[in-house]
């Protein structure tokens, strides 16, 4: 059996950048054990793999697992996903929606080519306590830390954030999906806040690029700095670039993407 195969830099214009996310196309749904196998074979943040709804050709199911597991949600890979259907499948309508396990997620395209996000809005919520595992993790304190899917550590300059080396060994005993360490950018940047995130729980030590962990910085950056359009920047080794809005219960989550591989896996019958 042969399938088809994307590799995809996500939330950058130009290839080498952004997150790469590995994306199949499927006519019907692999048993979950042969696409976390993929997965783990392709080792890459996340593997996405979509299914066409019967009846339309705009709707699709999607699903998302990293090299370890499957997740509720994830962005970049979500955007790799409708960057294959409009740059190489020939979807033609003006927005594609996902349904996945965290409901529907609509991706949209822009005149200039940038992709747009439509997903739930997910505010974290102070803690009073640093959880087990965060402060030996992050090798820092951070001002406050706030939980959602992520546990977000807030820092006071964009420069703690780029100095961080953190021990994935300890940051693997904090209970939640991942950490996102995040700060309000230099000023005179251009950008209003960057960010961070770890993941050795779910086997990804630093994602480049968290499309899914800005449904929850936007909402706690909108209230913070007094606007809901929002520039960010994501400071791994990699970097990317997203622009951002909060729209009631929704985040919109743009970013560019660009295609670095095309190939078949060949699966035994």
């Amino acid at each position: 059996m042969l399938l088809s195969l994307y590799q995809v830099d996500a939330f950058t214009d130009h290839v080498f950048a952004g997150n790469p996310a590995a994306v199949c196309p499927l006519h019907e749904w692999l048993p979950a054990a042969t696409m976390q196998a993929i997965a783990a074979e392709n080792n890459l943040a996340e593997t996405a793999f979509f299914v066409p709804r019967a009846g339309t050709d705009a709707e699709y199911e999607l699903r998302w697992f990293t090299p370890a597991v499957e997740v509720d949600l994830c962005g970049h890979a979500t955007l790799a996903a409708a960057h294959v259907l409009f740059r190489h499948l020939g979807a033609t309508a003006a927005a594609l929606t996902f349904h996945s396990r965290s409901g529907p997620l609509h991706v949209g395209q822009q005149p200039d080519g940038r992709l747009t996000l439509d997903f739930p809005a997910q505010p974290p919520h102070p803690l009073l306590q640093h959880p087990d595992g965060l402060i030996d993790g992050l090798r820092a304190t951070p001002l406050r830390i706030l939980g959602g899917p992520d546990l977000v550590a807030v820092f006071d300059t964009e420069a703690e954030v780029r100095a961080l080396r953190p021990s994935m060994t300890h940051l693997a005993r904090v209970e939640y999906r991942g950490v996102v360490a995040t700060a309000p950018a230099t000023p005179g940047s251009g950008l209003d806040f960057v960010s961070r995130w770890f993941g050795p729980r779910v086997g990804v030590p630093e994602d480049p690029v968290t499309g899914s962990a800005h449904t929850q910085l936007v909402p706690y950056w909108a209230e913070r700095l007094g606007k809901t359009e929002l520039r960010a920047r994501q400071v791994s080794a990699r970097g990317g670039e997203l622009w951002c809005e909060l729209r009631g219960e929704r985040v919109l989550i743009s970013g560019y993407a660009v295609t670095y591989l095309r190939g078949e896996i060949e699966l035994p019958l």
